[in-house]
């Protein structure tokens, strides 16, 4: 044989494995794109308490290129048995169930499913301080209030912004707040990728507890085997998005991103885990940043290993060592069908919850004069991950250093101490040591341009507002 020969041979062989990857691929977009959706009506309309209409028009026009498949989307709700199904032309349904309270829902797949047997949440003192009253807080100044004012406000009907909620907590109290209709203050609001900023929490808890090690591998048994590389990845490469299994991104919330090997782990697989955790290595782990969230699904699979096993004991620890001590009442976690946490992107919060959450951060990991998080858990989370062009760090994103996206949001006036847990379409929860301060944004608003969801001016604005210095009166 010929070294031309060869060479087409190779070449061919290369170009025939990579159509039927795509082809592979392509067949997981109906289920992708009818899993996301299920998944998210499912959630919203029994956990948050929404109209059906409301959460599939708002979500469909935040997401890009959804417009073009939304009128051949079709979904059923069933209110009696709790579960809501959905087609793409007929085709691909996806079936998302209801499993109870604090527990959401979760994909069936049409095999067996985990049994969850959750304890009702037990009503301990917080060790936070109350961050306000029962009533929603007015903003305490007309700066404040024009600053929720513009927040809420639809500029570019092309691109709505569909608020849903905006907390402003300064020195520990809230200082204005404001919902959108049908949404309270004890809603729970879908966090996204937010998600796993508080899944990084709990992991510093049990690096906290010493349970868990850092910078040492952790422990996956399908990555036993010797001579398998991905033996050497550690919890901070989980953290940092380093480890280098090659799931694709998770970067882009879009019909072109059905594509990604991750969103066949999020929408098609019944144990998210168990696929992550089988997927080989793109690069060697700690070399190189690639965000998606197959890092934070098996960050999520550690800590329940390291807390019990069972989906329960992961719930029952997440409570007890965070929820609880801080207050946050309103909380449902997801799990998949097989008892893996969806953590990279499926919890749901008040929006007073999510404060108390970056409060947490504020106070450098500490409440009620109890250490929550490990002692410098704070600056290690917000260090820059090296390659992260975002500005991310080891489970939240950064304006330190000098990333495109910290330069991007420091000339846009955010403070270069700003840090803050990130969910797709527009949820924010924003921590500003400098200014004592932390904004919550949630609601359901296109990724781009990057200026659509409004959070640039309402940072600027709540800022600009409290500039002055003035100690503002707040009440307990």
């Amino acid at each position: 044989m010929t070294r031309r020969n060869l060479i087409l041979i190779l070449a061919t062989s290369t170009a025939l494995s990579a159509l039927a990857l795509s082809a592979a691929r392509a067949r997981d977009v109906p289920k992708v794109a009818t899993g996301f959706v299920a998944g998210v009506l499912c959630t919203e309309i029994f956990v948050s308490g929404l109209d059906p209409a409301r959460v599939f028009a708002e979500t469909a026009s935040a997401m890009p290129g959804a417009g073009l498949i939304a009128w051949a989307l079709n979904y059923r709700v069933d209110r009696a048995r709790k579960d809501v199904t959905v087609t793409l032309f007929g085709m691909g349904p996806s079936h998302a169930v209801f499993r109870g309270e604090g527990l959401g829902c979760y994909l069936d797949h049409g095999g067996a499913v985990a049994d969850i047997a959750l304890q009702p949440a037990e009503a301990r003192p917080a060790l936070l301080p109350d961050i306000a009253g029962p009533s929603i807080v007015e903003p305490r100044t007309p700066k404040l209030a024009a600053a929720l004012d513009r927040a809420f406000a639809e500029p570019d009907k092309s691109t709505p912004r569909n608020t849903h909620a905006v907390v402003v907590l300064k020195g520990g109290h809230i200082i204005a707040e404001r919902y959108a209709a049908g949404i309270g203050i004890d809603t729970p609001l879908l966090g996204f990728s937010a998600t796993k900023s508080v899944i990084s929490a709990l992991a510093g808890i049990l690096v906290r507890k010493g349970v868990l090690p850092l910078h040492e591998p952790v422990s996956i048994a399908a990555w036993q085997v010797p001579g398998d590389a991905r033996r050497a990845i550690t919890l901070d490469h989980l953290l940092r998005h380093t480890a280098g299994l090659a799931l694709g991104g998770s970067l882009q919330a879009s019909l072109a991103s059905a594509l990604e090997p991750v969103n066949r782990m999020k929408f098609v697989e019944p144990d998210m885990a168990s696929y992550a955790e089988s997927i080989p290595l793109e690069t060697a782990p700690g070399t190189a940043w690639n965000y998606h969230d197959g890092n934070t699904v098996i960050l999520a699979h550690v800590i329940r290993q390291a807390v019990g096993v069972r989906a329960a004991d992961m719930m029952r620890f997440a409570r007890q060592e965070l929820f609880e001590p801080l207050g946050m009442r309103n909380v449902t976690l997801e799990f998949d069908a097989s008892g893996n946490a969806e953590g990279s992107s499926q919890l749901l919060a008040s929006a007073r919850d999510w404060a108390r959450f970056g409060q947490l951060y504020l106070n450098d990991g500490i409440a009620g004069g109890k250490r929550i998080l490990p002692e410098g858990w704070v600056k290690y989370s917000v260090t820059p991950t090296r390659n992260a062009w975002v500005g991310q760090g080891a489970g939240f994103w950064t304006n330190l250093g000098d990333s495109f996206g910290a330069t991007f949001r420091a000339e846009r006036g955010w403070p270069r101490d700003a840090f803050f847990a990130k969910g797709t379409l527009g949820q924010y929860v924003i921590v500003v040591p400098s200014e004592r301060l932390v904004i919550v944004r949630l609601g359901r608003s296109p990724n781009w341009p990057p200026e659509a969801d409004g959070v640039f001016g309402l940072v600027r604005d709540v800022v600009a507002a409290l500039g002055n210095k003035r100690k503002l009166a707040v009440s307990n």
